[in-house]
């Protein structure tokens, strides 16, 4: 397996140039007839507009460079990932992986508050700097198998913790699923999902109740998936060419499901700064990397299949965004689950939201475990 090779963020200047011209004349909609809003607030969007025209890039790009970063083949990917390494070699190894529509970014600041773990924070294939898989598809199985190659073939722990959210959240249980001798613990804020044949087969009413409810927000809040699962190229041409519309269509979802009101989107800003959502859209706005962020949606499968059960230790927190996923699901596929809770705050974007939440947890997961001797010594070290 190759050496992974330093990398550090550097955006071209006639990149920004290039940038700050398309933002110079950005084109809001016309007011609209509509009785309510329908997708990205359009008054939000022309403030985000605004900031993103001058935002400080290099000191932000500066900030991004302090975590150490590398690259390296796996397979026929270039994997990008961020390597926050603890001054204690015997410290337990962490893996946190991302979703869509975030990138690994959005992930550090949960990272920074874990320095006695080695934490790696990858792009996915496809996302960011990593490159995308050149030859088949990217499916769940082949994620879990690039991420695990990453952790224990080219950088060498034997073992270590895993943690995954959104379009990640099967990639995690498959981790845990299918390398149990490696895996030492789960970390779960997305909690598995049976298939569609499971579900069609499940008795208890909680478990109906919650998938019904699921079913009908789809059909209202899910028609960015089913554009993305079968139209992605269409919808790429249009935002790989219009920042304005790549930051509407990103920061739609961090409003929509992050743990704050959607009718006032600006809010959303307790949980995830502005800062932080520009450092997203401009990631995928300087990588073109929107398209390639659509194959999970596209290649993947429409429904997860029937997954192995996850016999390693499991800790379990629930985001508010499915806060009424029964306890009952998690119990049977995390067979040694030692922890189901329901959290007070955080929602979809939960590491990113509530950092410092869930950083105790996790910490505390560890010292259960017996990976490290004290939760409370180790947080005053932060």
């Amino acid at each position: 397996m190759q050496t992974p090779q330093p990398f550090r963020i550097a955006v071209p200047d006639r990149v920004l140039d290039d940038l700050h011209d398309r933002l110079s004349r950005f084109r809001p909609l016309p007011d609209s007839p509509r009785r309510k809003p329908a997708g990205m607030n359009s008054e939000y969007l022309a403030e985000l507009v605004s900031s993103w025209a001058t935002f400080d890039w290099r000191a932000r790009e500066e900030w991004l460079n302090r975590h150490p970063q590398f690259l390296v083949d796996i397979g026929d990917s270039t994997i990008h990932f961020a390597h926050l390494r603890s001054e204690r070699d015997d410290s337990p190894a962490l893996l946190v992986m991302h979703g869509w529509p975030h990138t690994f970014a959005l992930q550090l600041d949960f990272a920074d508050l874990l320095p006695d773990f080695h934490v790696v924070v990858p792009s996915f294939p496809g996302f960011a700097f990593s490159s995308p898989y050149r030859d088949g598809p990217i499916t769940e199985t082949r994620l879990a198998d690039t991420m695990h190659a990453l952790m224990t073939d080219v950088l060498g722990y034997d073992r270590y913790l895993t943690y995954g959210e959104d379009v990640s959240a099967n990639v995690n249980d498959l981790i845990a699923a299918t390398h149990p001798e490696a895996v030492q613990g789960i970390i779960v804020t997305h909690s598995h999902f049976p298939s569609r044949e499971e579900r069609a087969a499940l008795a208890a009413p909680d478990e109906q109740a919650f998938f019904a409810r699921l079913d009908a927000a789809h059909g209202t809040d899910g028609a960015y998936g089913h554009v993305q699962a079968t139209r992605p190229d269409t919808l790429a041409a249009a935002l790989n060419d219009s920042p304005a519309g790549l930051l509407a269509w990103l920061t739609e979802k961090l409003v929509e499901w992050s743990d704050t009101p959607t009718e006032r989107p600006a809010e959303v800003e307790r949980r995830i700064s502005r800062e932080r959502i520009l450092t997203e859209a401009m990631i995928y706005w300087v990588t073109r990397s929107i398209g390639t962020s659509f194959r999970p949606y596209y290649e993947g499968a429409d429904q997860p299949d029937a997954m192995p059960s996850v016999e390693v230790p499991a800790t379990v927190h629930i985001q508010r965004h499915e806060g009424d996923y029964p306890e009952s699901l998690a119990r049977r596929y995390y067979r040694d689950l030692r922890t189901f809770e329901r959290l007070a705050e955080g929602g979809h974007f939960v590491v990113a939201e509530v950092p410092d939440v869930m950083a105790d947890r996790t910490r505390a997961f560890a010292v259960e475990l017996g990976l490290l001797a004290d939760a409370g010594a180790a947080a005053a070290r932060r």
